[in-house]
């Protein structure tokens, strides 16, 4: 397939970003950036300033995820794959089960399995394009896996084990590709956490986590412990939560952190709440994707990967290509005409495309997309 083929301007998304992370920033969220860029840019994290900031960062989402009472809005540096070894140094006691379908969930048991002060977790494994979640184990103090698998276009439901809290076990969710996207209920976790390069419009670099009273006093007697010196247990500076817990309790980060980060999160957090908060958020996410699979499950070439509809993401979506077509040509072609990251997950290694359709991406350009697509099959 060459990459000549001229998409007419009439087809093409007003829009035409479809990253599945870092996902597409708003207009709106980059002046707000230029707007603050003599007053909030270039000054220190500790003054009022950053910490009035973070401090509606923390009540947006509070509003937004419709927090229970106790529950608190923790942040802290490093990403979502920074709090993997978070969970493993300060929230496991002992052993964890996780549910791995992806690289994603995968690599979030891995990092448990590396930690030498706790126990290998118990996983509970299933092919790409499907998800299963841990079953109740009395070895276990905390249950683990991820909302949406960003590799695979999988979404897993969140709500607690049956029996777990009678054990006193956590349940800890990876949401970084599903936060802001999909529905929750949090009072199903004890840390729904994420990084904001995904729903929330916002680069990364940063974790953020809705903490339960019960996560909040693992972390705290974890701490304690490692203070001292009772257990082998070793938790550093950086990836200590309760260090973490009481800076955010002051609206402010442990080191240093990103201020155009929290900027763009700020005015993206805003946004969604103008906009109906997390109701208007998966609806409209649900209609994108819908839209997507649609189309696919009515073309000659294209299926979606994801066989069971009840797994299928609003978040991300993955398309299977027929094999008489290559879906690297056809991403190029697309990227050429301007329309990008629409790439399959590499380790995944499928002849498939991947759309992200969090809330930034409106729907009339995911229809686009797909008329695109089959322009660019048709004529080449």
């Amino acid at each position: 397939m060459a990459n000549t083929v001229i998409i007419p301007d009439s087809l093409l998304p007003r829009d035409g970003r479809f990253g599945s992370g870092p996902s597409k920033i708003r207009t709106a969220q980059m002046q707000a950036l230029n707007a603050a860029g003599t007053t909030l840019m270039g000054t220190s994290h500790r003054q009022p300033a950053i910490k009035t900031l973070v401090a509606s960062i923390q009540r947006g989402l509070e509003d937004f995820f419709s927090l229970p009472a106790g529950y608190e809005v923790t942040l802290g540096n490093g990403g979502a794959s920074a709090f993997w070894d978070i969970v493993s140094c300060c929230l496991i006691r002992r052993r964890a089960a996780c549910g791995t379908y992806g690289s994603f969930s995968s690599s979030f048991a891995t990092a448990m399995a590396r930690a030498p002060f706790i126990e290998d977790p118990v996983c509970y494994d299933s092919r790409p394009g499907t998800y299963r979640l841990p079953e109740y184990d009395s070895r276990v103090d905390a249950y683990c896996w991820a909302h949406n698998e960003t590799s695979t276009g999988v979404c897993a439901p969140v709500q607690r084990v049956e029996g777990s809290q009678a054990q006193h076990a956590l349940t800890i969710i990876d949401a970084t590709s599903g936060a802001g996207a999909l529905p929750v209920d949090i009072t199903q976790t004890d840390a729904y956490y994420f990084s904001p390069q995904k729903a929330f419009g916002s680069d990364g670099g940063l974790w953020l986590a809705m903490l339960s009273p019960a996560a909040i006093e693992r972390a705290q007697i974890l701490q304690a412990e490692a203070d001292r010196r009772s257990s082998p247990r070793w938790i550093p500076r950086f990836l200590s939560l309760t260090a973490a817990i009481d800076n955010s309790r002051k609206h402010q980060t442990l080191n240093t952190p990103a201020i155009a980060t929290l900027i763009m999160l700020e005015n993206q957090v805003r946004w969604l709440n103008d906009q109906g908060g997390l109701p208007w958020t998966t609806h409209r996410c649900a209609q994108s994707a819908s839209i997507l699979y649609a189309w696919a499950e009515h073309c000659n070439y294209a299926t979606p990967f994801v066989k069971d509809p009840r797994a299928r993401s609003n978040a991300v979506v993955t398309i299977d290509l027929d094999s008489a077509l290559d879906a690297n040509e056809v991403v190029a072609t697309l990227r050429g005409n301007g329309i990008i990251d629409t790439f399959g997950y590499r380790k995944l290694g499928r002849n498939q495309l991947r759309v992200g359709v969090f809330p930034s991406v409106d729907p009339q350009d995911v229809e686009a997309l797909t008329n695109c697509i089959d322009y660019v099959v048709k004529h080449s």
